[in-house]
C-alpha cells in the first residue's frame, strides 16, 4: 500500500529526513511545516542580507574606531531568530491568502491547510505568535530601526497577493525578503545609507534571480490555475534574464562595498560569490525541477560566502 504525504505527515515538496520529523511530536509537524521549519533554505535567505548589512555596517564602524564585537554578535543573534520567526509568520501567512491555490497545485496540496491537518483559525493563531516573537525582537533595536523594519510590513503583506496581478511576484519577494540589508545597517547607524541602498538592490536583484530558477518547478501547474511569476515571463529566456539580474547585484554590492571601503577579503569573497552565480546560469536546466531546487538551494552558500568575506575583513578576524 502506499501512503500519501497526508497520510505519513509530511508534505510532498519538503524532505522527509528533516530534523522536525526526528525531533518534535507528530501533533507538532503540521505547525513546523507551516512556518518552513523543515525547509531551513527560506529564513536562511532571508537572513543573509541581514548578515551582510551588519557585517557592512560593522566594517565602517572599525574604520572610524567604533566597532565593538559585543553589539555585532548581538545583532548578528538578533536578525537570527527574527529571520526564523518572521519568515515562519511570512509563510503561515502566505498559505491562509493561498489555501485555495495550493489545493489545485500537485507540490503543495499536502500542506497543513489544503490537506485539513490544520484549521485557518489554528494557523491564524500561529501566525500571531510568530509575529509576536518578531515584534519582541525588532524592540531591542535603535527606534529608527523599529520604525524602518514596521514599514516592512506592508510589502510582505501585499507579496502573496502580486502573482494574481503582475509577472513579477519576485520582485515583491525580493523587496520583503531584502529589508535586512537596510536592517542591519540601520541597527548600527540608526540611517540609512547609500551603500545599504546599493546593497538592498542588489539583494533584490539576487532575489528575483533565485526565486525565478524555483519558480520554473511550478510553471505547468501555474499555468493551468493562472498564476503568474517571472519563469512563466522569462521562459527559455531564463539565462539571459539570470545574467542581468545576477549581474547587477555583483555590480551593486561591489558599489556597497567601495563605499563603504572593506578590505581585499571582502572583495575576494564577492568574487567567488559571482563565479557560483555564473555557474549557475551555466548549468541550469529549467525543465528538470530537481536541479532548479537544488540550484536555487544553493544561492544559501553563495550569500553565505559573501557574509564570511566581510566577516573575515573585521579587526578581530
Amino acid at each position: 500500500m502506499i501512503t500519501s504525504p497526508s497520510d505519513s505527515g509530511r508534505v510532498a515538496d519538503a524532505p522527509s529526513n528533516n530534523w522536525v520529523y526526528r525531533a518534535l511530536p507528530r501533533g507538532a509537524w503540521p505547525y513546523a511545516q507551516l512556518a518552513r521549519w523543515d525547509r531551513p533554505i527560506g529564513w536562511q535567505l532571508l537572513l543573509l542580507p541581514c548578515l551582510w548589512s551588519t557585517a557592512l555596517a560593522a566594517n565602517l564602524s572599525a574604520a572610524v574606531g567604533t566597532f565593538d564585537l559585543t553589539r555585532f554578535v548581538t545583532h548578528l543573534l538578533l536578525f537570527f531568530v527574527g529571520a526564523v520567526a518572521m519568515r515562519g509568520a511570512g509563510c503561515t501567512y502566505n498559505d491562509l491568502v493561498d489555501h485555495d491555490i495550493d489545493q489545485a497545485v500537485a507540490r503543495t496540496r499536502s500542506r497543513p491547510l489544503p490537506s485539513g491537518r490544520v484549521t485557518r483559525r489554528q494557523a491564524k493563531i500561529f501566525m500571531a505568535l510568530q509575529a509576536l516573537v518578531g515584534l519582541v525582537v525588532l524592540l531591542q533595536f535603535n527606534l529608527f530601526a523599529i520604525v524602518l523594519g514596521v514599514a516592512s510590513l506592508a510589502i510582505v503583506a501585499i507579496y502573496p497577493f502580486a502573482k494574481r496581478f503582475t509577472d513579477w511576484p519576485q520582485f515583491f519577494l525580493g523587496m520583503a525578503f531584502s529589508w535586512g540589508a537596510l536592517m542591519g545597517w540601520a541597527a548600527e547607524f540608526s540611517e540609512v545609507s547609500s551603500a545599504s541602498v546599493a546593497l538592498y538592490i542588489a539583494a533584490i536583484a539576487w532575489t528575483i534571480g533565485y526565486d525565478t530558477i524555483y519558480a520554473h518547478q511550478d510553471k505547468e501547474d501555474d499555468a493551468l490555475i493562472g498564476v503568474r511569476s517571472t519563469a512563466r515571463l522569462f521562459g527559455e529566456n531564463t539565462a539571459q534574464w539570470l545574467m542581468g539580474l545576477y549581474g547587477l547585484t555583483v555590480a551593486l554590492i561591489a558599489l556597497s562595498f567601495w563605499l563603504t571601503g572593506v578590505g581585499l577579503v571582502a572583495w575576494l569573497g564577492l568574487a567567488v560569490a559571482g563565479i557560483m552565480l555564473a555557474w549557475q546560469i551555466a548549468t541550469l536546466d529549467i525543465d528538470d525541477p530537481e536541479q532548479c531546487l537544488a540550484l536555487f538551494k544553493f544561492n544559501g552558500v553563495v550569500g553565505l560566502i559573501l557574509f564570511i568575506g566581510l566577516v573575515a575583513a573585521l579587526p578581530f578576524a
